[in-house]
């Protein structure tokens, strides 16, 4: 990945942590920073069936999962269900931000069931299925932001930033018109699944598991011994989504690093992914110049690792 998408070490570790806890991704960043082609090389380097929709402000729902349509069959005229693109491995929203909220909310039931419901008929997608999904910072002209329960179903987001001024001449240098190297497939679908069942049998202790509760509880207000900051800037913290995202990425994470179980420096390398787009500040948040990712640091910064409140043999 990284000899395709050059100086974006920490987004392609993101986005690989995030698939192996078969989560879904959202891409945040101007254009042109090379959100698209990552995850077309991944579809190549996985061999994953791979499909890819160009979100508009005219996509209608039934462009995404399908749509019956009348047709003759040997009893006569039926309606029968045309799959739309969503039914897929890897499913790339490309530039989500730009499509009308009803749109937007075609996507809920795939993301959260791996399925969609047709005229009262369920269709199961292809396993595995990942959504990986591009969008516009909300500033640019003709986006719609994403409704909270939509974000809440993406496992991590990932802000893209832009690259130094070497790896540019790197890229202008090497790439006619821009163009990345060939890409292998490294995996086959059933290697892809035993890594899977790997990052399930990676051990999670107490104490981690603990500290996990812990980080997510601090970010709602009303709850007991939240950061004073949490309490005055946010009006809604995470859901239990977030807890259960940050022990399966957390998982992965340390698979990554060869560990068999996992440590809090895990959950603080998930941490940010996972929270950071699940907050919701309030108005005065802006004023004071808080924004979401200053305020997980200051929530991580804040919790401690181990719970003082515990007796010392069950907080070790």
């Amino acid at each position: 990945m990284q000899s395709v998408i050059l100086g974006q070490e920490q987004m392609i570790e993101s986005v690989v942590i995030c698939l192996l806890a078969r989560g879904h991704v959202l891409l945040e960043g101007l254009p042109g920073l090379g959100k698209t082609e990552l995850v077309k090389s991944l579809s190549r380097l996985l061999g994953l069936q791979f499909r890819r929709i160009q979100f508009t402000p005219d996509l209608l729902p039934s462009d995404i999962v399908g749509a019956p349509i009348l047709q003759e069959t040997g009893t006569g005229r039926e309606l029968v269900f045309h799959p739309g693109p969503v039914f897929a491995n890897l499913l790339l929203a490309d530039e989500i931000n730009r499509a009308t909220p009803k749109t937007q909310a075609a996507m809920l039931e795939a993301m959260q069931e791996h399925c969609v419901t047709v005229m009262g008929q369920s269709h199961e997608l292809p396993q595995p299925f990942f959504v990986l999904a591009t969008q516009n910072p909300i500033e640019l002209e003709g986006t719609y932001p994403l409704p909270e329960a939509q974000v809440d179903r993406f496992t991590f987001k990932v802000d893209v930033h832009g690259v130094g001024k070497e790896t540019l001449q790197e890229i202008i240098s090497t790439r006619r018109h821009g163009q990345p190297p060939e890409l292998e497939q490294v995996l086959s679908a059933s290697e892809l699944g035993d890594l899977f069942q790997m990052v399930d049998q990676v051990h999670l202790p107490d104490a981690v598991a603990g500290y996990i509760a812990r980080l997510v509880s601090a970010t709602n207000p009303s709850a007991p011994d939240t950061p004073d900051e949490v309490t005055k800037h946010v009006r809604y913290g995470a859901s239990p989504r977030a807890a259960i995202a940050m022990a399966g990425t957390s998982r992965a994470a340390a698979l990554m690093a060869g560990k068999p179980n996992v440590g809090f420096e895990e959950v603080r390398r998930v941490a940010q992914p996972v929270l950071g787009h699940r907050l919701i500040l309030d108005y005065s948040a802006k004023l004071d110049g808080w924004t979401t990712t200053r305020m997980v640091e200051q929530i991580v910064s804040s919790v401690p690792e181990i719970d003082r409140a515990l007796p010392p043999d069950l907080g070790e």
